[in-house]
């Protein structure tokens, strides 16, 4: 039993063929086969049915792959932790942010925190707070940016900076502060099922015991920010946003948007990673150029108010 026919079986694994797996393994089939075969016979019983095709997992070899997946990937955090104790940042990073920061935050950091780090392949996708969590805990991913707290123990939460939510009305210009209580819930457009910030905008009116009263016949939930935005111009709807979301708005956009007086609803957005994540040099330089980018845009906020979590 060795690390090489780890390799193999997983390749059989995902390719779900044979020869497929051998090419990107760079051995024969034959040897591929006979690898895979001598692991079989060491444990007394198939991983693989080779008689269908593609080829499928036995019961007992799906239960064999979960625990191979999981040598590897303390195999894989071994050797980029050797890396790092020797000063090397190679390889690859993947990073998941949750769609209600990627668009906003992403541009502040990603390209001058990559130039630092020609050698490391970064890989950025956007992904629910759902999705983060598992691909964290099953080690698919390396970093997940998202509102915190989680609260999960698998996962390491490092706090990266508070944002407030504004309230935005089309129909209205505002030129001063609003409570949350009295706050108009006409229209009031949320995220689809699945986002934190829908939870959040919902725990606010919870919190507040207000009822979202829509005078539309029907209802809308918005996948992004931008489709919320579009429709809630387009119906004369209200919503409430995360402060980066409206940071680039025009004058003219700005002039319809209520900041709220204390207690002012907010969210903490922070990164999460596995407890036995090993590229800390990496998670640290990181975390300085966010903070660092986003203290030039959240300056002088007073955040004495009312902190909605994520789930």
């Amino acid at each position: 039993m060795n690390i090489q026919q780890f390799q193999y079986i997983l390749a059989v694994a995902e390719h779900k063929h044979f020869e497929l797996a051998s090419e990107k393994c760079f051995i024969t089939q034959s040897t591929l086969s006979t690898m895979i075969s001598k692991f079989e016979d060491e444990i007394g019983f198939k991983i693989f049915d080779r008689k269908k095709k593609p080829v499928q997992l036995t019961n007992e070899g799906i239960v064999i792959i979960e625990q191979l997946k999981i040598i590897a990937n303390n195999i894989g955090q071994l050797t980029e932790l050797t890396k790092e104790l020797k000063g090397e940042i190679t390889g690859n990073l993947t990073l998941s942010v949750i769609p209600t920061i990627a668009p906003f935050l992403l541009p502040l950091f990603l390209q001058e925190f990559a130039s630092k780090f020609p050698s490391l392949t970064i890989k950025v996708r956007e992904e629910t707070t759902a999705e983060i969590t598992r691909k964290l805990k099953s080690r698919e991913l390396d970093i997940g940016i998202l509102s915190i707290p989680i609260e999960d123990k698998e996962l390491i939460e490092i706090k990266l900076y508070d944002e407030p939510f504004v309230f935005f009305d089309p129909n209205e210009v505002s030129n001063k502060k609003i409570s949350v209580k009295k706050m108009k819930m006409k229209n009031l457009c949320l995220m689809e099922e699945g986002h934190c910030m829908r939870t959040q905008v919902l725990q606010l009116c919870d919190i507040n015991k207000k009822l979202i009263d829509s005078r539309l016949n029907f209802e809308y939930q918005a996948g992004s920010i931008d489709s919320l935005l579009r429709f809630v111009k387009a119906n004369n709807a209200t919503t409430l946003l995360p402060y980066l979301a409206v940071h680039d708005f025009s004058k003219r956009e700005k002039m319809h948007l209520s900041q709220f007086s204390t207690p002012v609803p907010y969210r903490t957005v922070g990164m999460a990673v596995h407890r036995h994540f090993v590229k800390k040099k990496i998670l640290e330089i990181l975390q300085k150029e966010i903070m660092h980018n986003i203290s030039l845009i959240l300056t002088n906020m007073d955040l004495d108010g009312e902190k909605l979590s994520p789930v």
